[in-house]
Parts: C-alpha cells; sequence; structure tokens
C-alpha cells in the first residue's frame, strides 16, 4: 500500500510553515520533491527542495511517462515522479506531497487511499498582503499567483479534498493539522516514533 499524504493550497497559505512543524514531529514523514522547470531561488537546494532541470529533460520525462503527475504553473513545469512515490511511500514512510490541485486530483485517481488536506487562507485580502510580502512588488508574477489562488480556493471549498483548514491562526491550524496526519498514521498503522531529542 502507498500511503500518500497529500496537501495543497494556494501560494502564502502557510503549507509550506505547516509541513516543517510536522516534519520535526514525526520521523516516519518523508518528503516529495517535485522536478521543475523554474529557476532555483536564493537558498534553495537541488534535489532536496526540487530537482531543477531543463524544460527540454522535463518533456523528455513525460514521454518516456516516468511522472505520476505534472502541471504546468506560472509558465513553468512541475512534476511528481513516479519513483519519488514507489521509493519513498513504502515501509514504515509516510510520503508528503506539497502539490497543486490539478496533481491532487491526478494522484487521488492513481493512489485512492491517499489523503488530501486543503490548506485555506483566511481570506483573499489577507491572501494579498502575504504575497505582497513575499513578492514585493505588483508584478505580473504576483498577479498570476492572485489569479491562480482565487481558482484554487474555489476547488478546495469544492469537496475534493478530505479536510479543509482555514489558516487564520497558525497554532490552532497546526493542532488540526497534526491530529488529522495522526489520524491517518493510525489508519495505515505506522507508529507514532518521535525523533531522538539533540543533546
Amino acid at each position: 500500500m502507498n500511503k500518500i499524504f497529500v496537501i495543497s493550497g494556494p501560494s502564502g497559505s502557510g503549507k509550506s510553515t505547516l509541513i516543517k512543524m510536522l516534519t520535526k514531529e514525526h520521523d516516519c514523514i518523508l518528503f516529495s520533491v517535485s522536478h521543475t522547470t523554474r529557476e532555483k531561488r536564493e537558498g534553495e537546494i537541488d534535489s532536496e527542495d526540487y530537482y531543477f532541470i531543463s524544460r527540454e529533460s522535463f518533456r523528455d520525462m513525460i514521454e518516456k511517462e516516468l511522472f505520476a503527475e505534472w502541471a504546468e504553473v506560472h509558465d513553468e513545469l512541475y512534476g511528481t515522479s513516479i519513483n519519488e512515490i514507489e521509493t519513498k511511500s513504502a515501509g514504515d514512510s509516510i510520503l508528503i506531497l506539497d502539490i497543486d490541485v490539478q496533481g491532487a486530483k491526478i494522484i487521488k485517481d492513481k493512489f485512492p487511499d491517499s489523503l488530501h488536506v486543503f490548506i485555506m487562507p483566511p481570506g483573499l485580502v489577507e491572501l494579498k498582503k502575504r504575497l505582497l510580502k513575499r513578492e514585493k512588488e505588483l508584478n505580473n508574477d504576483f498577479r498570476k499567483r492572485l489569479v491562480t489562488a482565487e481558482e484554487e480556493i474555489k476547488i478546495g471549498e469544492s469537496g475534493f479534498y478530505d479536510y479543509k483548514i482555514t489558516n487564520d491562526n497558525i497554532d490552532k491550524s497546526y493542532n488540526r493539522f497534526k491530529n488529522i496526519f495522526r489520524k491517518y498514521m493510525r489508519s495505515v498503522t505506522i507508529p507514532d516514533k518521535k525523533p531522538p531529542k539533540e543533546h
């Protein structure tokens, strides 16, 4: 059985923060590293944050049917390889996928036992503030992200996802997120082990 925990949400919803908090508490988590054609940002590490590859290489992987899912987002290609899923969702590990709504639908179709959680921003006004803080200015990328966010929120509210969390308070949101994950752990009989304390 492939043990897959899918998280989606618009850019700026806080899903990455929630995932990092969860990863610190559970050593059974493995994070799915996506392939992308976008440029590496400052501080990002190849094969840890993403597999940064050329558009030509990405297209070659599509032709060879090496992706479980892929999509074009903001004029860049993103995809989750079949190998990434097969190698990281076996044994006593749970694979976390941070993917958009297009990819989530494909994963749900191919892996019906996967659990899907949507992280909702408190509202579009707050989301605009978060995106502006990240993007620094009202450029084309900002506008694209905002349009995409509005579309994703509609899908997040549609009932497709197993759970929806409105991230208006990080502590409350994390407690709910953690409880959902632990419930999933029990359903797939993964022991609730904690990582060793640092000395």
